[in-house]
């Protein structure tokens, strides 16, 4: 996480380096870290790829990109000039150990030149399978032969199963040092999920009741408006619980979940996350219909125009057995959570694009008032909306105005929007803690294979069975029917659905309460 200290000059090269990941976030958070003043004095960004370009031909193509993906617009011609030097193209094959010789006396120049041994970070935009030849390669050429400065950043997937995630771990960590390797999920790199750290271990207004004591439970949602676009081949190997689940929710669960760290070093930062993730009660095979519910979208209406269904998607099997939604519900076996669920759900063409955390605390044991004092008596929750909202809401009780002794729900909001109307993306916060070093917000191997262990029984039933009801939910709806039983059998509701309104759930506890 930034510190306000400058980063050692850096040369940053990325593989993929013409492709759309490099175009859409690396390059604006790249330019963005250099508009804010964060970038290195000395820095360098090597653009990889197959086709043949000059670098001027390279630096328009990205110019374009930021006109259209950066938070801050297009670029001002006296900032981009004095930006654009620090970007080259490095015309190579990823599969050619000369190009990497030829890339090392690249860099190597540039370190005579600046007088100074640069840090390196290699940025593997690349499909999985060349993963291994662009590692393998960057090991012989010796592009990455000092393990206090050179850093190699690998996008998910990471894997596609335990077996998978176990083989490219090895490869990895037999190639570099662990300390070298940041696998980078770029939902932790989001200000509101960050803030989930201070808001709890910042304050001893809350620390004291996040536990079972004083939570009834606790609810993670990720929905998307969109559907897989064009990305439906990739997505068919994939689905809503390897692409979603396995990394984002889980990985927002831990942060949620854990314990207090003794500091804020990155290494006990991740060994609270492992912590949880062992914590969490595996599903067995028998069981998952009890606790995971999958979907599968069908044709609908979003924002008034009709879109088609998955099957209907290019590059989508017409029998799809792929889901695009999931909800699970998990338990923690530890003494802080012991008995609490933990509701995850994520899913494509929902009604509207929405993630958030919801800690529901339970109702008050008693309540002093009469019945229509009471009739509008709401547990406390707390709610932290990632987004596109950004703030954190904490409902709680208040007098209502007015001559009589009449309840009513209110709010406090912290507004992310009312601090700062150019919060950094995500990939700005996790770039420039790669460049400096720090790996508090990035995966360690054995997160990632803890990870893939909690959804394997599920994952395993799933592609074993073929759901007979697929598609089972609207485009424009909130999911598949099962999706609320999964939780209104112990008489809670999705906060999303509720977020205007008291839910079912919350008026069966006011009449309890009034009894």
């Amino acid at each position: 996480m930034k510190t306000g200290k400058k980063a050692n000059p850096a040369i940053i090269v990325i593989f993929g380096g013409t492709g759309d990941l490099a175009k859409r976030k690396l390059i604006p958070a790249f330019y963005n870290l250099f508009l804010d003043d964060w970038m290195p004095e000395k820095f360098a960004i090597i653009g990889l790829g197959r086709t043949k370009l000059d670098d001027n031909n390279y630096r328009e193509r990205l110019k374009e990109g930021l006109k259209d993906f950066s938070r801050t617009g297009a670029p001002q011609q006296d900032t981009w000039e004095k930006f654009n030097p620090n970007v080259t193209y490095f015309q190579s094959n990823i599969d050619d150990v000369n190009s990497y010789h030829a890339l090392a006396e690249k860099l190597d120049a540039l370190d005579q030149e600046w007088g100074v041994r640069a840090n390196r970070l290699f940025y593997l935009s690349v499909a999985p399978k060349f993963i291994e030849a662009a590692t393998l390669h960057i090991n012989e050429s010796g592009l990455a032969n000092n393990p206090e400065q050179d850093r190699i950043v690998i996008e998910k997937p990471f894997g596609y199963n335990k077996e998978t995630a176990v083989a490219l771990n090895q490869l990895l960590t037999n190639t570099f040092q662990e300390n070298q390797i940041y696998r980078i999920d770029h939902y932790l790199g989001k200000e509101t999920v960050q803030n989930i750290l201070a808001f709890r271990f910042g304050n001893a207004l809350f620390e004291p009741l996040w536990n079972r004591n004083y939570i009834d439970y606790i609810q993670i949602t990720v929905a998307e408006q969109v559907g897989v676009e064009n990305r439906g081949g990739y997505y068919e190997g994939a689905g809503a619980l390897k692409d979603m689940i396995q990394n984002h929710l889980l990985q927002i669960l831990c942060m949620v979940a854990m314990e207090t760290p003794a500091s804020f070093r990155a290494e006990e930062i991740r060994n609270r996350k492992v912590d949880v993730l062992r914590a969490i009660r595996r599903i067995k095979p028998e069981e998952v219909g009890r606790y995971a519910v999958r979907g599968q979208y069908n044709e609908g209406w979003i924002e008034g125009k009709k879109v088609p269904g998955y099957r209907e998607e290019e590059g989508v099997s017409s029998d799809s057995n792929t889901e695009t939604f999931a909800a699970i519900k998990f338990y923690l076996d530890n003494w802080r959570w012991q008995g609490v669920p933990f509701y995850l759900r994520t899913g494509k063409r929902m009604q509207e694009k929405h993630s958030s955390i919801t800690i529901q605390f339970k109702a008050v044991p008693h309540s002093t008032f009469s019945n229509g004092q009471a009739e509008n008596l709401m547990a406390n929750r707390l709610t932290i909306n990632i987004q596109p909202q950004m703030d954190i809401r904490l409902r709680f009780m208040t007098k209502r105005p007015g001559l009589s002794m009449t309840l009513n729900p209110s709010e406090m909001i912290f507004d992310y929007d009312t601090c700062s109307t150019q919060s950094p993306e995500a990939y700005e916060t996790l770039l420039l803690d790669a460049l400096n070093g720090d790996a508090t917000l990035f995966m360690r191997s054995d997160q990632v294979e803890e990870a893939w262990d909690v959804i394997t029984p599920i994952q395993e039933v799933w592609e074993s069975r073929d759901s007979l009801d697929f598609p089972n939910y609207q485009s424009g709806s909130w999911g598949p029917e099962n999706a609320e039983a999964l939780i209104a059998s112990q008489g809670h509701v999705w906060a999303v659905n509720a977020h205007q309104k008291a839910s079912k759930s919350e008026k069966k506890t006011n009449d309890k309460l009034k009894k």
